[in-house]
C-alpha cells in the first residue's frame, strides 16, 4: 500500500499508489518531479461506455516518449503480427490482445523461492500440529530475446500492471493508464510518457532524453543500465532474491528490457498507480463471467477503506459439461512471487461476495458498488485522432457497465455455475492447504490481516463442505484442523485495527509471539485449567506485552515498533477490533484422537 489517498477515495488493494510514508512520498515526488498524490479518475457513472478519449495522437512526444507504438492491438496481418512469438505460431491470426492472453497462459509453472516457510507453533495439547502446504508454485517469464527469469516479488496489483506494461513495451503497442492528481487534473501514463492534454506533467521524466533504448542496437552482450538496476519500488521492502541477494526490482527490469526507458517507466507506474487504478473503469472494464480468459484479473473489495486482493487469471480449461477450471496467480503484501492458486481456491475468490456480489458490508456499502470483480484491460486505439481506451471488436458483449449493479452482483452466482467442482475429498485437501498457506504467510509476517482473513475464509468453506459432504460439525472440524496459531492470530476488523497497516513484521517476531503463547498454554495446563490465547493485536499499551517478552528472551532487538507501512486512517484506534469469529472457542476444543 502506498499513498494515503486510498482513505479519501474509498479505494483499496494490495498495491494502491505511492507509499503512505510521508518521507518516502516526498522523496518520490522530488525524484520524479510529480505533484502527488495520484488517484483514480472520478466516477464516470452513466458515461461508462466504449470510448475513453485521451491525448491527441499527433501530440509532439519526442522528448517524453517511452516507446513508439509501431503496432496496433487489432493488427493480425502486418509483418510483426504475422511473425511467430512467445506463445503463438507464424500466421496465427491472433490480434495482440489475444496474444497477450496466450502469453500469460504460456508462462511455465516453477517452484517459488518462497516455498519453504520458517516453522511455526503447534497446538500445545489442543488440535494437531499445523499442516504444512506443499511447495508453492510460481511462473517463469521468458523474454523475446530468449532469457528466462522466475516471477519477480510484487504486490498483487503490481503483478497485473507489470505483465500488461511489459507486454506492451516489448511489442511496441499503445498503452494508456488514466489517473488524476490532487488538483483533479487528468493524467495519462503510457507509451507517450506521463502527460496531460496540455503537455508533459509537472517535472516527470523526459524518457526519450534521459534514458537509452537499445532495442535496435546490435551486439551479443546484453546492454545494462546500472542506475536502473539499482531502482526500488516504493511502499515496503523490495527484495528480489530470485535474481540475487540484495537485488531490487530495477535489476529485474534491467534484465528483461533492452529499452531501458520502459524499465524506468515501470518503476514509476508501480510507485504511483495500484489497485484503485485497476478498478477504475477508465483502465479496465467489468467482465461477463463466461468471457473470462488468461490475462484478465479479479479484484476483491470488501470495504471502502483498506486493502483488498487482486489475482491474475492464468489458465482457463474447458471441462466436460461446459464448465471451466480457472487457475489464478497472486502477489501479496509484503511482496512475494506470484503464487499459483488452484482451481478450487480460485473458485472461492470468484464466487465471493467481495468480488462485487450481492449484499452489503458492515458499513452498509453494497459490494457491487465497491469496484470488485472480474476485469479486462482496455486497449488504446487511435480513434478520430485521439488515443482512446476501448475494447477489442467483439468484446462489447463481454462488457458490463459499472452502473449496472444488478449484473455486477449476479456474477459470483454465475461463476458458481460455470466453474467446475472436484470431488469432496479433493476439495477438503485443497482447503486445508489454503489454511496452511495462510499460516505460512503469518509465520513470515505475523501482522498480516489479509492472511488471517484468507485462513478464516478457507475455514468457512471447509465447515460448509464438511457438513454437506461428510456430516461433520464445526466443532469436529476444528478439533481436527485448528491449532494454537489460529487463535493467537485471530482475524481482525481491518477498518478498526491498526495492526493491519503494519507490513514490516517479521518471522523473528512471530517466534516471540508464539513462544509467549505456548508458555501461557503450558502454564494453564499445569494448573489444570484453560485460558483463551491472547490475540496478537494492538491493546491500550500497544504491543508492550510482546516487546517485554522479547526483552525477557534476550531478543529485544528482534522486536520492531509498529510503523504505518501503508495508508492507515485507523492509526488513532489504540485497541484493535476483532472480526466476527465462527471458530470453536479454544478451550472447547476436543483434541482429535
Amino acid at each position: 500500500m502506498k499513498y494515503a489517498w486510498i482513505a479519501l477515495l474509498g479505494m483499496m488493494g494490495c498495491a494502491s499508489g505511492a507509499s503512505g510514508e510521508a518521507g518516502e512520498t516526498a522523496g518520490l515526488d522530488d525524484e520524479w518531479g510529480m505533484d502527488g498524490p495520484i488517484s483514480p479518475t472520478p466516477p464516470i457513472s452513466a458515461q461508462d461506455g466504449e470510448l475513453r478519449r485521451g491525448l491527441w495522437v499527433a501530440t509532439d512526444t519526442t522528448r517524453t516518449q517511452v516507446w513508439t507504438a509501431r503496432n496496433k492491438w487489432e493488427d493480425t496481418s502486418t509483418p510483426a503480427a504475422r511473425a511467430a512469438g512467445l506463445a503463438w505460431a507464424t500466421d496465427s491470426g491472433l490480434d495482440w490482445d489475444a496474444k497477450f492472453s496466450a502469453w500469460v497462459a504460456s508462462l511455465a509453472w516453477i517452484p517459488s523461492v518462497d516455498r519453504t516457510a520458517p516453522p511455526f507453533g503447534g497446538a500445545a495439547g489442543r488440535g494437531h500440529a499445523p499442516a504444512v502446504a506443499g511447495d508453492e508454485m510460481t511462473v517463469a517469464l521468458t523474454t523475446p530475446w530468449g532469457k528466462t527469469l522466475p516471477s519477480p516479488m510484487l504486490e498483487c496489483a503490481e503483478l497485473s500492471l507489470f505483465l500488461r506494461i511489459t507486454f506492451a513495451a516489448w511489442y511496441e503497442l499503445p498503452l494508456v493508464l488514466e489517473a488524476q492528481d490532487a488538483r483533479g487534473q487528468r493524467l495519462y501514463f503510457g507509451h507517450n510518457g506521463v502527460r496531460t492534454t496540455a503537455g508533459r506533467y509537472a517535472r516527470s521524466p523526459e524518457f526519450a532524453i534521459q534514458y537509452r533504448d537499445f532495442t535496435r542496437t546490435g551486439g551479443a552482450a546484453w546492454p545494462s543500465d546500472a542506475v536502473l538496476a539499482g531502482k526500488r519500488i516504493a511502499g515496503g521492502e523490495d527484495d528480489q532474491p530470485e535474481l540475487a541477494d540484495g537485488a531490487h526490482f530495477g535489476a529485474y527490469l534491467d534484465a528483461i528490457h533492452r529499452n531501458k526507458r520502459a524499465g524506468y517507466f515501470t518503476v514509476m507506474v508501480l510507485d504511483y498507480l495500484g489497485s484503485a487504478n485497476l478498478a477504475d473503469p477508465a483502465n479496465a472494464y467489468n467482465l461477463a463471467p463466461d468471457a473470462v480468459r488468461p490475462g484478465d484479473f479479479l479484484i476483491e473489495r470488501w470495504q471502502r477503506v483498506g486493502i483488498g486482493h487482486t489475482l491474475v487469471v492464468k489458465d482457463v480449461e474447458a471441462l466436460p459439461g461446459g464448465s471451466k477450471d480457472v487457475t489464478t496467480i497472486s502477489g501479496s503484501m509484503p511482496r512475494r512471487q506470484g503464487v499459483r492458486e488452484s482451481g478450487q481456491a480460485s473458485k472461492g475468490y470468484f464466487t465471493s461476495e467481495y468480488t462485487g456480489g450481492p449484499g452489503k458490508n458492515s458499513d452498509g456499502d453494497a459490494y457491487a458498488r465497491l469496484g470488485g470483480g472480474a476485469k479486462r484491460w482496455r486497449v488504446a486505439k487511435n480513434i478520430a485522432g485521439y488515443w482512446t481506451n476501448t475494447w477489442m471488436a467483439g468484446d462489447e458483449a463481454s462488457w458490463i457497465n459499472s452502473t449496472d449493479l444488478a449484473r455486477i452482483a449476479a456474477r459470483p452466482a454465475r461463476f458458481e455455475q460455470i466453474l467446475g467442482q472436484v470431488a469432496p475429498a479433493q476439495q477438503r485437501a485443497e482447503l486445508v492447504a489454503q489454511v496452511a498457506e495462510a499460516r505460512q504467510h503469518l509465520a513470515r509476517f505475523p501482522a498480516s490481516c489479509s492472511a488471517r482473513e484468507r485462513r478464516e475464509r478457507a475455514f468457512a468453506a471447509l465447515y460448509e463442505l464438511s457438513e454437506r459432504a461428510f456430516g461433520e460439525t464445526v466443532a469436529e472440524v476444528d478439533a481436527r484442523e485448528r491449532v494454537l496459531d489460529d487463535y493467537v492470530f485471530a482475524a481482525l476488523d481491518y477498518a478498526h485495527a491498526r495492526t493491519c497497516c503494519w507490513d514490516s513484521s517479521t518471522s523473528a517476531m512471530h517466534d516471540i509471539i508464539m513462544d509467549g503463547a505456548r508458555a501461557d498454554a503450558a502454564a494453564a495446563e499445569a494448573a489444570r485449567t484453560c485460558a483463551a490465547p491472547v490475540v496478537f493485536k494492538s491493546y491500550a499499551d500497544g504491543y508492550q506485552r510482546w516487546a517485554s517478552r522479547a526483552a525477557a528472551l534476550g531478543r529485544a532487538a528482534d522486536w520492531r515498533a509498529w510503523s504505518e507501512d501503508e495508508g492507515c486512517p485507523q492509526r488513532a484506534m489504540a485497541v484493535d477490533a476483532e472480526a466476527p469469529d465462527a471458530a470453536t472457542p479454544y478451550c472447547a476444543l476436543d483434541p482429535a484422537p
